[in-house]
């Protein structure tokens, strides 16, 4: 692949705006995890995302090492390895214990040996141009499943039909760090950086579909709710005589109404507090 000959500039530029995007997408699952602390339960959210997310950082930054002169993919990797590794923590600190263990042990296999298999393979390679190829490939593959990890509540959004563990945040964000990275892959000449960010914006692009779709369906039901809840208050605040029967079936059709609408809602959350991890 020919070089670029591209001012070192335009590098600097889409290095800092990544680095400025990916901090904001690190930070994105906040709100997942304040829940998390408030509620003491991890309640149907997914700990794979974070995981493969420490891995794929811890990966990069290994692959930065070895490249040398990519300080703005230390800083930025460095980070991540951080406050993933605190997501990882608070999260098996309050899940149930199966899901606990479960977590540990993928922790153990993905993060611990798998990584340390990697490290020490490379290390064998005996070219120092070799090694980073390689590395970088590995990168690659990681990086498209950690912009595809978070496909796996997908199928739980279409399931319940419920966008409320999906955080539209950490889509845009994710979409948006994608173009970012794609360009100083382009610039640098580093086809390793440029070719994930390429899926990771198309997946963003998908993951915002979806959850506009199925929010839009969440207000509407929400919205027939408080209609029903209005209809039943207006017959407690205005009870009707009891001098036809009539009038007295009606009240009970409100009643029955608001009692299916929280029979369904109860139940649509039974469901998603139930969902494997």
């Amino acid at each position: 692949m020919a070089p670029f000959h591209t001012p070192h500039l335009l590098v600097f530029t889409f290095g800092i705006l990544g680095n400025i995007v990916s901090f904001f997408v690190y930070l994105a699952p906040l709100p997942t995890f304040n829940r998390i602390w408030r509620k003491k339960s991890t309640e149907g959210f997914h700990a794979l995302p974070y995981l493969v997310a420490l891995f794929s950082s811890a990966l990069w930054l290994f692959y930065a090492f070895l490249k040398t002169n990519t300080f703005l993919l230390i800083t930025i990797n460095s980070f991540g390895c951080v406050i993933e590794f605190l997501y990882f923590l608070l999260f098996i600190l309050f899940a149930t214990n199966p899901i606990r263990i479960m977590t540990i042990r993928l922790f153990a296999v993905m993060n611990m040996g798998l990584f340390g298999l990697i490290l020490l393979a490379i290390h064998f390679i005996p070219k120092p141009s070799n090694r980073v190829q390689v590395m970088g490939w590995i990168c690659v593959t990681v990086s498209v499943s950690v912009f595809a990890a978070p496909l796996s509540i997908l199928r739980q959004v279409i399931r319940t039909k419920s966008v409320e563990y999906m955080p539209f945040t950490l889509s845009f964000f994710l979409t948006l760090s994608a173009i970012m990275w794609f360009a100083y892959g382009v610039f640098l000449n580093d086809i390793c950086v440029a070719i994930p960010n390429v899926v990771g914006f198309v997946l963003g692009l998908v993951q915002m579909v979806v959850y506009a779709i199925y929010r839009k369906g969440r207000m509407e039901e929400e919205k027939v709710g408080e209609e029903v809840k209005g209809r039943a208050v207006v017959a407690e605040v205005h009870p009707v005589k009891a001098n036809g029967n009539d009038a007295q079936k009606d009240v009970m059709i409100i009643i029955k109404e608001e009692q299916l609408h929280e029979t369904a809602i109860s139940c649509d959350k039974s469901n998603i507090n139930q969902s494997p991890l």
